[in-house]
């Protein structure tokens, strides 16, 4: 079936190259019965991909189910899945068919795959290699013919490293790969995904048609979105309901997303304010922008600076630039910018990102080999250790913790998993 094709019959909107090739992935994989992992960030709509392969299957006329691991009792897992007998623990009072017993002949979708117990993992990996279940409390094997779709926005390589995740289960899941791409990884897929979604709930609310300015676009466009597709659909469901002009400005749209930082870091918002007092100042979707290319400009800085040190290694090439000791001499130094600026929108004054070069080259007397030091500048390090300061201020109150991260309290539930806090 063409990709077109499969967009229209299940209402997949965008152009993105790498939708299109997971879309391609799961058409040519959906008639066979291969076990298929689905990779990729919460909300970017991994459940969808698996109701693809199924209906695209010879499988389609029978039942389908999707089960969330991480939400299923640790206690009940395994019942759920492959049912119990009478007397098998307290409370049951009955036999129980389990989902690979009820979907024989069809479909199981298991999403938060990587949250799966271990003791269940070596059940699911026996019903994968064999066919074969057996019920809590039984010694009767019973067979299964049931395809199996899991999905996880983890990496279950480290979950493999901290001995959460069985190796063998993982290669016996992964025969093929599909990995649906992130929202700010789709370019232009984000103003068609917000038009059809504030057009559906301007007819369902019966309010005018929105239509964006061209910095509020531009502002959508840049924003990271860590909620992806459920993330952009709220936020198109506030604007149709509130918004006060058909055509919202940036300042607007600012408004409708009071969380909106850049990378989603839960800190201040009047960080990222063009004022001190005003978090929804004009000049927020400039430096969204102008934090990007400072940030890309200094990978590429760097980068130059370690071919340059191993263009002389290799070629034993003199640099007088270059003092013997190993540090950055003054004349080399002067090519690093110390200062970047540009003006700030509201005031003209000029807006310091960073006045101290980050980066310094260490070469030794023989340009041996190159040594790079750089503070480190991972967003997720920072966000971690803002919600470990948070958690330990509250003393582990979720609830509490949150409110001070301005985030809400189901965000916070799934970066402490993500991150693998322990509270």
């Amino acid at each position: 079936m063409e990709i077109q094709s499969i967009k229209q019959r299940f209402g997949i909107i965008g152009h993105s190259s790498l939708l299109e090739h997971a879309l391609k992935t799961a058409a040519q994989v959906a008639p066979t019965d291969l076990s298929v992992l689905i990779t990729g960030e919460s909300g970017v709509g991994k459940e969808s991909f698996s109701k693809i392969i199924h209906s695209l299957s010879s499988r389609k006329h029978n039942n389908f189910i999707a089960i969330n691991c991480g939400a299923l009792p640790e206690s009940t897992i395994n019942s759920e899945l492959f049912g119990h007998t009478k007397g098998a623990f307290t409370g049951a009072a009955g036999d129980r068919k389990g989902y690979f017993e009820t979907v024989n002949g069809g479909t199981i979708f298991l999403d938060e795959i990587g949250e799966m117990p271990l003791d269940t993992q070596t059940f699911l990996l026996r019903v994968l290699e064999q066919g074969e279940f057996v019920k809590v409390g039984s010694s009767v094997v019973e067979k299964t013919d049931v395809r199996v779709i899991a999905a996880t926005n983890v990496n279950l390589m480290e979950r493999i490293k901290q001995g959460k995740f069985r190796e063998d289960l993982f290669y016996r899941l992964s025969t093929v790969m599909i990995n649906v791409p992130a929202l700010r990884e789709r370019g232009d897929d984000v103003q068609l995904l917000f038009r059809k979604f504030v057009t559906e709930f301007s007819e369902q609310y019966r309010t005018p048609v929105i239509r964006l300015e061209e910095k509020a676009q531009l502002l959508l466009q840049n924003y990271s979105w860590p909620g992806n597709i459920r993330e952009l659909r709220n936020v198109a469901k506030r604007v149709a309901l509130f918004a006060e002009d058909k055509f919202v400005s940036a300042e607007e749209l600012i408004r409708f997303l009071p969380d909106l930082k850049p990378n989603a870091l839960p800190i201040p918002s009047n960080l990222y304010s063009s004022s001190g007092d005003n978090p929804h100042g004009q000049g927020f979707y400039e430096r969204e922008i102008l934090f990007k290319f400072l940030y890309d400009m200094k990978k590429d800085l760097n980068d130059l600076k370690s071919l340059i040190a191993e263009l002389a290694r290799t070629n034993n090439l003199q640099m007088p630039g270059l003092q013997m000791s190993g540090t950055v001499s003054a004349s080399t130094a002067s090519f690093i910018p110390e200062v970047y600026e540009t003006p700030n929108v509201s005031t003209q004054q000029p807006f310091i990102i960073s006045k101290q070069p980050e980066t310094n080259i260490q070469v030794n007397s023989d340009f041996g080999d190159v040594e790079e030091i750089e503070e480190s500048l991972s967003m997720d390090q920072m966000e971690k250790e803002l919600i470990e300061r948070a958690l330990k201020k509250h003393r582990g109150k979720r609830k509490e913790a949150a409110k001070e991260l301005r985030i809400s309290e189901r965000t916070l539930y799934r970066k402490i998993k993500s991150y693998d806090i322990e509270i």
